[in-house]
């Protein structure tokens, strides 16, 4: 795993780079996102094949848990990934919900991480 800092709207992102699952539950969540708050990051940018798929079917409560731990440190998260291939309505809400009160947000861009976090 490596970290790849960006400064986008002048928060500092760590964004990590791994072909392996990073997060596979609140635990791996929180000790990753403790390391880099202590780092000084304002936010991380995980990639959807980081994630357990577990975090992805709501049922599990795997994302809420994350979110929650995210929302406890302030710190903001963003997965990059495609999200088109799941088919539940409840995680299209979770992620159109997640995308406007803005703390963790899905997208599929480096880009789009600028425009949902313009401070």
């Amino acid at each position: 795993m490596t970290i790849q800092p960006h400064d986008i709207n002048a928060l500092r992102f760590a964004e990590i780079i791994s072909n392996e699952t990073v997060v596979t539950d609140a635990e791996t969540a929180l000790d990753l996102l403790g390391s880099l708050y202590y780092e000084g990051y304002d936010g991380i940018i995980l990639h959807q094949k980081n994630l357990t798929p577990e975090f992805f079917d709501l049922r599990t409560g795997l994302a809420g848990e994350v979110l929650q731990k995210f929302s406890n440190y302030k710190m903001r998260l963003a997965i990059l990934g495609e999200y088109e291939k799941y088919e539940s309505k409840s995680l299209s809400d979770f992620i159109r919900e997640s995308n406007r009160a803005g703390r963790m947000v899905f997208v599929s861009s480096l880009k789009e991480v600028a425009s949902l976090f313009n401070i």
